[in-house]
């Protein structure tokens, strides 16, 4: 030991103890890189050991808002402590577990959030701590919603044009397929163009301090050419190739995550007309995969035997008046 009781370094390391079998998934760093990290889900007891020591501390939950960086909101913290006050001379390891711990909300990194759930191991010392984290990655699941009706409108621009569109359910898994329909009922504009986008719209912040922030996730061409009256144009999209996490909402009153439809008309002249729609999406188990035309196929079916609907009728403007693309 040197002088002052600053000594020797002491590294940490954690491991897993099934670390072998728990399975990986990939997630979006702050930096936008994909990294891989262990997969826990609600309730899961996490069995660990570690080398070196003195005190372990798990933060299971922790959102970072990245417009007020100076501030971490815990939602879930976990201590326990593996060692007295002491002096280490040799490598040690300590068994720990933490049994059936609560993991409410769903790992996100977003554009001004991120939702972060780590385990942190510290070695207490006079002046400075040794400290050493692990992220893990956290998915809720949930199950197919007892209600799930389909989404029908009618929109338009009095004398100019009226569609009709019809999407099967208004919540997805996200492995899902939409299927839907677009009719049109009148046509006095030259349309060239239509195509469906999938849009993410982060909230955080409350209050005066609420920040929105969009994301297109998708763009899908429906339709290239100029439509006609009575003209039917079908629908499917697989979500299964797209980024998309579950719906949030007010996840510890700081965020949310919502997803929409959004309905793009274009004509000659560029002008833009839209309907936006949303949709909840939610995260279900692992099952037998299926093929993706198996899908679709029950998706249709579903969607052709629905009987029931939601109407409404909404005049939609061009995109300077309704809304900016």
């Amino acid at each position: 030991m040197s002088f002052f009781g600053f000594g020797q370094s002491a590294e940490v390391e954690l491991v897993l103890s099934d670390a072998e079998s728990r399975r990986r998934v990939e997630h979006k760093t702050e930096e936008g890189k994909k990294e891989k990290y262990f997969l826990f889900y609600d309730g899961e007891t996490a069995h660990m050991q570690w080398e070196a020591a003195a005190t372990l501390r798990a933060e299971d939950g922790k959102p970072e808002l990245y417009y007020d960086r100076g501030n971490h909101h815990e939602f879930v913290s976990l201590v326990k402590d593996l060692a007295r006050p002491g002096e280490f001379t040799q490598s040690q390891i300590f068994d720990f577990e933490f049994t059936h711990v609560e993991k409410p909300y769903e790992s996100y990194t977003g554009q001004n959030v991120k939702l972060r759930y780590f385990l942190r191991a510290t070695v207490s010392r006079r002046l400075n701590d040794v400290v050493k984290e692990m992220d893990i990655v956290v998915h809720t699941l949930s199950t197919y919603p007892e209600l799930n009706s389909s989404i029908k409108m009618e929109v338009g621009i009095e004398d100019c044009l009226h569609i009709e569109f019809e999407y099967n359910k208004s919540k997805y898994h996200l492995k899902d397929v939409i299927v839907g329909k677009i009719y049109f009922l009148l046509v006095r504009i030259k349309i060239k163009h239509m195509e469906i986008d999938i849009i993410k719209r982060e909230t955080t912040g409350t209050g005066p301090n609420v920040y929105h922030e969009n994301d297109t996730i998708a763009k899908y061409e429906i339709m290239d050419g100029a439509p006609v009256r009575g003209e039917s144009i079908p629908i499917r999209l697989f979500l299964a190739g797209y980024e998309l996490t579950p719906t949030m909402r007010d996840i510890n009153k700081k965020f949310s995550v919502r997803y929409y439809l959004n309905l793009v008309l274009i004509d000659e002249e560029e002008r833009r007309y839209f309907k936006q729609q949303e949709v909840v999406l939610w995260r279900k188990g692992d099952i037998v995969r299926k093929s993706m035309s198996h899908q679709a196929a029950i998706a249709s079916q579903r969607f052709e035997g629905t009987s029931s609907h939601t109407e409404a009728k909404t005049p939609s403007q061009p995109a300077e008046n309704n809304g900016r693309q």
